[in-house]
């Protein structure tokens, strides 16, 4: 399984985002109407990636930025894409945490009220 995934990364990390980008929109159109399909389904799952990507380039241009300036100082008008997320220094050991799934709540549709989900248990 992990072979997989590490073997999906690669290829999704061969492929520029502009490229990726200019699919955007017709895969979040399709991830935004649910349909229970085979094709809602990939198209969610090629959304996700496309924003994987995204994300990915951001955090890292991120990194890249703070990386590049002054001890202490942080990069002018860069916006940290995961304020939460912070590596571990070589010397740290990882903290013992469970996995947790981020939330994802899709927009509200014109006219609709929220659906009331409960909150998570943790």
């Amino acid at each position: 399984m992990e072979k997989l995934l590490v073997r999906l990364a690669q290829q999704l990390d061969a492929i520029d985002e502009a490229s990726l980008m200019s699919l955007w929109s017709k895969y979040a159109t399709t991830a935004s109407r649910f349909e229970p399909t085979k094709r809602w389904e990939e198209a969610t799952l090629i959304f996700s990636l496309i924003q994987a990507k995204r994300w990915k380039n951001q955090l890292f241009n991120y990194h890249w930025s703070k990386q590049s300036q002054p001890l202490g100082k942080e990069p002018e008008r860069v916006v940290n894409p995961m304020p939460e997320f912070e590596l571990e220094g070589p010397d740290e050991a990882p903290a013992v945490s469970k996995c947790r799934v981020l939330e994802f709540k899709p927009s509200r549709l014109d006219g609709q009220d929220p659906v009331d989900e409960p909150e998570p248990k943790n």
